[in-house]
């Protein structure tokens, strides 16, 4: 795939109410995106289907809303303060700064590139303007805030660079409430935010980003079992929501860029639209780093003791990070298809259509209510089915355009299914059903409608 690709998924996402631009009235903000109607849909779809597979179907993982703000000891506890850092390079002339570390990536990456003569810095100018760069500089990524209403008397906080952080300082507060045995997982959904150098690719490098991380707890000698069991389980959950397992792919850190913190750490990684792999989850055996330090610096007991075996220790802690809004956009990618068109439009005989196969539990709408006419008959009855269809599946009313624009615009935005209504379903009680994929038209009644989805959906 290329970088046209990207940019198509791009244009899709904003023509139809995926992501815009942040303040875009205002000229945007710079790695700033919104959620539009249909990309909350999404994104809310991704996160339920996770959070369903983390927690709602085990019993050995509960749920956690940590607070975004963090005081300076937690981020001094966990070594953010010191390691949580980026090499930044400066153009001499034009002065646009760059990670170092993404300029040497991107020059490898090119088709001249001589593996065998390894680059440095020396051999890379400014992408811009063509001009030498600076010596790198160490650049900490954490966003500092301050917190109360007096000057001088503010007390200094983060924005959390990570969610995790949140569940190691609430791991005695899960166990002891919910009175959990190990092995135990916590689990939570949210926003993080890092000062980055450069974003580019969309939704895919972001100052303000939403992560799906689970931290599971065990005794250090089991370690190893859960770690290649977590790795299973989130390899499996991308390929159950429909990504093609040709575009996933695993590889493990090396020993030179492996956190500190990390006994092992392998991450999924996706064939990107824009060219090359990049990483979409992570799974991480962090040792017992995390809550040995805050245990350390909060001067909190936070060991384990076994009940059984009266065994005492610092549990280990196996990680898996999604990131939300990577896995959106990999989802798009995934699904994006140009396809000659089957429309049925005249005017557009010649033309690619799009189609967006995006799995039935991820898509925005799952069905469309498409009257045939204006006519007052079929919308008072089109209302009525949509009224009735919409308390279990998210629906899409559409009576503009001929019905082979209106299927167009459905299978762009991934809709499942499409219902129409026309003059003989006042007659005989039935309505056409229209499948994406397959684009068989199937006669189904109207009293049994509900039941016919709901077998559908349930497949």
């Amino acid at each position: 795939m290329s970088q046209e690709s990207l940019e198509n998924i791009v244009s899709l996402a904003k023509r139809r109410g995926f992501i815009f631009q942040s303040s875009e009235i205002y000229g945007g903000l710079s790695s700033g995106y919104d959620y539009g109607p249909l990309g909350v849909e999404l994104k809310n779809n991704l996160k339920k289907a996770w959070w369903k597979t983390m927690v709602q179907d085990r019993n050995d993982v509960v749920g956690l809303d940590s607070s975004i703000l963090t005081p300076r000891i937690v981020w001094e506890a966990s070594g953010h303060l010191q390691s949580f850092n980026d090499p930044l390079v400066e153009c001499k002339v034009c002065h646009h700064r760059w990670r170092a570390d993404h300029l040497l990536e991107a020059k490898q990456a090119e088709p001249r590139y001589i593996k065998e003569k390894p680059l440095t810095l020396k051999d890379i100018k400014c992408p811009d303007c063509g001009k030498e760069l600076s010596e790198p500089k160490n650049f900490n990524l954490l966003m500092k805030t301050e917190l109360g209403a007096v000057e001088g008397a503010k007390d200094e906080a983060y924005l959390r660079g990570e969610t995790c952080q949140g569940i190691y300082l609430n791991f005695l507060n899960v166990k002891d409430s919910m009175r959990k045995k190990l092995p135990f997982g916590i689990a939570q959904i949210g926003k993080a935010f890092r000062n980055e150098i450069t974003t580019k690719n969309f939704v895919f490098r972001m100052r303000e980003f939403e992560q799906m991380e689970q931290q599971y707890f065990v005794n250090p000698k089991d370690a190893k079992m859960y770690y290649d069991y977590w790795k299973e389980q989130r390899f499996d959950w991308y390929k159950k929501l429909g990504m093609k397992e040709k575009n996933m792919r695993w590889r493990q850190h090396a020993d030179d860029e492996r956190a500190h913190y990390a006994k092992e750490a392998w991450d999924i990684e996706y064939h990107t639209p824009w060219g090359g792999w990049k990483e979409m989850a992570g799974i991480h055996n962090r040792g017992d780093w995390d809550l040995s330090r805050h245990s350390e610096y909060s001067k909190v007991d936070l060991s384990y003791r076994d009940a059984e075996t009266n065994e005492k220790f610092i549990p280990y802690i196996i990680e898996t990070s999604d990131g939300a809004d990577r896995a959106t956009l990999m989802f798009l990618a995934d699904a994006y298809e140009e396809v000659e068109t089957r429309s049925g439009e005249k005017e557009a005989k010649h033309a690619k259509e799009i189609v967006l196969r995006l799995h039935k539990d991820l898509a925005p709408i799952k069905v469309a209510i498409l009257p045939l006419s204006k006519k007052e008959p079929l919308q008072k009855l089109s209302l009525q089915i949509q009224d009735e269809i919409r308390r279990d599946y998210m629906t899409q009313y559409d009576e503009t355009g001929s019905i082979g624009k209106r299927y167009r615009r459905q299978d762009e935005i991934g809709t499942p299914f499409c219902v129409t209504i026309d003059f003989e379903s006042l007659e005989d009680k039935k309505v056409t059903v229209r499948d994406r994929d397959t684009m068989a038209q199937e006669r189904v009644s109207i009293a049994e409608l509900k039941a016919y989805l709901d077998e559908k959906f349930a497949i």
